[in-house]
């Protein structure tokens, strides 16, 4: 595969984190081939282990929260998978199999109303729209570390 910076073509991208419930569940394969069979490349990805700093940036509208502490214990409990999901219309199309945010209101079928568990054991986190998608990518990836699919 070739690296390029991030595209501006007609191909979306969206970031992922695979959360610690998912990683200690070993579900990131199946995770992963779920994003996969409905279209959505994997461009990006890596292991990482989230610091204080770098979750309140990515939380940065939740960290004045009572519930924040909690969140970031959770988050920084074990190394997550950070990864970059790319195809037409790539923010809907992960948002949509991820389910909604609380597993049990998430249908089945969903990656949430299969496995998830509560409201932060829900598997992944998901960018909301390509303008998040855009910063939330710069945030975790340099350009160097995003290639273009096979197929281009």
């Amino acid at each position: 595969m070739k690296r390029t910076p991030i595209s501006r073509g007609c191909a979306e991208r969206s970031l992922i984190l695979l959360k610690p419930d998912c990683m200690e569940r070993c579900l990131v394969g199946a995770v992963l081939n779920r994003f996969q069979k409905v279209g959505l490349q994997l461009v990006a990805c890596k292991m990482l282990l989230l610091t204080p700093s770098l979750l309140r940036a990515h939380y940065a509208h939740l960290v004045g929260e009572s519930f924040y502490t909690r969140i970031e214990t959770f988050m920084s409990s074990r190394p997550v998978i950070v990864a970059i999901l790319e195809g037409d219309a790539a923010v809907d199309s992960a948002r949509t199999l991820l389910g909604v945010t609380d597993p049990t209101d998430a249908g089945k079928g969903t990656i949430r109303g299969d496995w998830g568990t509560d409201k932060m054991r829900n598997l992944c986190h998901a960018s909301d729209s390509p303008e998040s998608a855009a910063v939330e990518i710069q945030r975790f990836f340099k350009p160097t570390e995003i290639f273009n699919t096979v197929s281009r």
